[in-house]
């Protein structure tokens, strides 16, 4: 199996070389040349499978030699070890034929924890191997940079550097990052917006020279196709749980950087029988006016209750741009240049194959509030505030009252007291008991300018020996 670039300049890959490289010498993203392919059979023998049994039978062809079997049960059976649910990926229903995929059981209360515990353990392995050492850098609108910072805190190889928006993450987001205080973990508070930090990391990959001989830069977000690859697995174990392959599933994905749901359409090319993917959006709305207007035009940033999906550049989207226009990475190294002034116009033809699959809908923070409240008045059960907006968005674009439809629940509630409070909770959701003392644990970070010498000279400066 071989990796290449969407912009179609940078050489093919090696699995464990696309994980370590991240973003392609040409600015693309990693994709793999061809996908597996499973017929209806196959997915039916997977029936009642655990998550992770079935997590090996889907990444297995994906790593396709470069771990043993035993060695990838041995990292799948590790990353999983500390989810608090024993189905790890439960299901709970909260309608008629409408589902909340719990993807908030992991040890930081995030869909992340699926693929940034795997990825860890993964990288752990590989540069060992290697005896070679990283640093890890990335840049989160919330969620992603605990569930990375768990996923590599205990490991002996990687310096992680993560960035967030200063101010602009909710505090039990700030304090899952800044409380780990484990040597080789360092948090940066950039005096900026999520875009901001997912610029300046990208533009440190791009150039790495800043950095001593001999170290290089390794991805976790979801540029990584690692992390890709991980959250495939979910798609076909709650769809199976659902009766698949013998029936459909609609699956609707709160998204703001495009990798969870494209995760879903790879589910569906793989041969999962999926018959809608709904985009759920806030006011940061591009994925959603690119689809429904074919408008994917850059606006200010808008600070949401709903703060994970705060992003402008949805940078997976560029993975699926490059299957609609048939693979074809001069097209997409052209698409990319005009959105770099601003806007993008996609093709008609491309435009009309991601609708046959992809519908979106936009969700206020004023209605997504009314949506917490609702769903809990009439069923007991606490929304998250993206995945609120997840539940709305299904019940507004399915087509089919018939089809399961499975909102992607990617945080826990605890989370986002602001606007569980909006949603008329008297008290601030309780975190899990292995968190109840998150409030009084001591921080670590440091803030910083928004200006790329300021973080690269402190990375280059706290690297371990």
């Amino acid at each position: 199996m071989k990796y290449i670039s969407t912009r179609g300049q940078a050489p093919a890959l090696s699995f464990e070389d696309a994980v370590l490289t991240g973003l392609a010498s040409d600015g693309g993203l990693y994709v793999p040349e061809t996908l597996p392919k499973f017929d209806s059979a196959t997915i039916a023998s997977w029936a009642g499978l655990s998550y992770q049994d079935l997590a090996l039978e889907i990444i297995k062809p994906f790593i396709d030699g470069a771990l043993t079997d035993s060695e990838l049960s041995a990292i799948i059976e590790k990353s999983y070890s500390n989810f608090r649910h024993p189905a790890i990926a439960p299901l709970v229903q909260i309608d008629r034929n409408e589902w909340v995929l719990e993807l908030f059981q992991g040890p930081t209360l995030a869909f992340k924890d699926f693929a940034l515990q795997f990825l860890g353990n993964l990288l752990d392995h590989i540069l060992a191997k290697r005896n070679q050492k990283v640093a890890v850098m990335g840049a989160t609108s919330g969620d992603t940079g605990s569930a990375a910072i768990v996923g590599c805190a205990q490991c002996e190889n990687i310096d992680i550097f993560i960035l967030h928006p200063h101010g602009r993450v909710s505090e039990v987001q700030r304090r899952q990052m800044t409380s780990v205080l484990a040597p080789n973990v360092h948090n940066i508070a950039l005096k900026g917006n999520f875009d901001d930090c997912q610029n300046m990391v990208k533009a440190s990959f791009s150039d790495q020279s800043f950095l001593p001989d001999g170290r290089q830069l390794v991805a976790v977000n979801s540029i990584n196709w690692a992390r890709i690859m991980a959250q495939i697995v979910y798609y076909f174990y709650a769809a199976l749980a659902l009766g698949a392959p013998h029936r459909p599933v609609s699956f609707s994905v709160p998204t703001g950087n495009f990798g969870d749901i494209f995760a879903g359409y790879l589910a569906s090319k793989m041969g999962l029988p999926v018959e809608q993917l709904i985009i759920a959006t806030n006011a940061n709305d591009i994925l959603h006016r690119c689809i429904s207007d074919n408008d994917h035009s850059k606006k200010p940033l808008i600070h949401s209750l709903s703060p994970s999906m705060d992003i402008m550049v949805s940078s997976n989207f560029e993975r699926l741009l490059f299957d609609l226009y048939g693979r074809d990475g001069d097209a997409i190294s052209t698409l990319m240049q005009e959105f770099s002034s601003g806007s993008m116009t996609l093709s008609e033809s491309a435009l009309a194959k991601a609708r046959e699959l992809f519908c979106s809908h936009r969700l206020a923070d004023e209605d997504m509030v009314r949506v917490i409240a609702e769903v809990f008045d009439k069923t007991g059960y606490l929304l998250d505030p993206h995945t609120a907006i997840g539940v709305e968005a299904a019940r507004v674009k399915r087509k089919n009252q018939e089809t399961p439809v499975v909102c992607l629940a990617t945080a826990h509630p605890a989370k986002f007291p602001d606007a569980v409070k909006r949603a008329g909770q008297a008290k601030d959701p309780a975190l899990p008991a292995h968190m109840a003392d998150l409030f009084e644990l001591e921080e670590r970070y440091v803030v910083l300018e928004n200006a790329i010498n300021a973080v690269q000279q402190y990375v280059a400066g706290h690297l371990s020996n």
